[in-house]
């Protein structure tokens, strides 16, 4: 069974830094375009970061400038690197995954359990 395993949430002071990281765990044939979106309560989910393997990431406007999306295409892993945290990063942060399981499947939709961030002071 395939699934994304999210780890390096937490509670962080403004002007802080975390790193998160996003693992497949499980057999798959390939990943395609992977990311990370965030949900802050009351508000819908929102892109972060997202990126295919050939191709520079895509940031979230509030974002740009102070976060770094990074992959490691060989193990199928994804780096967000975020510095300068604000209150408003306060979100639960879910990794994406366009996987297919073999060679002649669909690029199926993965989503992890989600991380918590908070930023408070």
């Amino acid at each position: 069974q395939v699934q994304l395993v999210e780890s390096g949430g937490g509670l962080v002071q403004p002007g802080t830094s975390l790193n998160l990281s996003c693992e497949v765990s499980g057999y798959i044939f390939n990943s395609y375009t992977m990311g990370w979106y965030r949900q802050a309560p009351g508000k819908q989910r929102e892109l972060v970061a997202r990126n295919t393997k050939t191709t520079q990431p895509t940031y979230g406007d509030s974002v740009k400038g102070r976060f770094t999306l990074s992959r490691d295409n060989a193990k199928h892993t994804l780096h967000l690197q975020m510095n300068s945290l604000k209150p408003e990063d306060t979100a639960v942060y879910f990794c994406y995954a366009g996987i297919k399981l073999s060679w002649n499947s669909a690029i199926s939709d993965y989503w992890g359990q989600g991380t918590q961030v908070t930023v408070s002071s």
